[in-house]
């Protein structure tokens, strides 16, 4: 059964309530307005990332369920304000699909049990900058920023860039089993 009793936990559990806000936000009425209250909930939600990692390690509560958790919500917050810029026509479809079937596979890369290691592995250092990077394109999307798209697609090589990363071997560690 998963932990739910820890503060991170319900911090990172906090970020899912941005989602719907954000869509309530933006579907009604796209406006200078609604877009600059809709970044506000997605930069807030995006800092609480950042909250619920500093509050586990500090109030000493990592679980292997708030490992899981928090980049799982990571990725809805994402997805859900990259299919809103599709939506309004700012981003083309391929780019957020390749942003999405990234996501679910290196989640699934990193999740998939294996008998000698049957824990979920962290984000290496390219995750996170890609994170970041997707994170200050889509605040700049929205709030139509010149130069928006330039981020956009910087944050689409480093998605790229950080899932071959992730899966091919390059270094030169001994992988032999024996």
């Amino acid at each position: 059964m998963p932990n739910l009793n820890t503060i991170p936990n319900w911090v990172t559990l906090s970020r899912l309530l941005s989602i719907p806000i954000i869509f309530m936000v933006l579907s009604n009425n796209d406006s200078t307005m609604t877009r600059q209250i809709a970044t506000i909930a997605f930069l807030i939600a995006a800092l609480t990332d950042w909250l619920d990692g500093y509050l586990a390690r500090t109030l000493n509560q990592v679980s292997e369920f708030g490992k899981f958790l928090d980049p799982l919500v990571d990725k809805l917050l994402v997805i859900a304000a990259l299919l809103i810029l599709l939506e309004l026509e700012q981003i083309p479809a391929w780019a957020v699909f390749v942003i999405i079937a990234r996501e679910i596979l290196i989640t699934a890369w990193r999740g998939a049990p294996d008998a000698s290691t049957p824990t979920i592995i962290g984000a290496n250092i390219w995750g996170k900058v890609k994170t970041v990077s997707q994170i200050l394109a889509i605040a700049a999307l929205l709030l139509e920023i010149p130069y928006a798209l330039a981020l956009f697609w910087l944050a689409v090589i480093l998605t790229i860039v950080s899932g071959l990363i992730y899966v091919l071997p390059l270094s030169t560690q001994d992988v032999s089993s024996g």
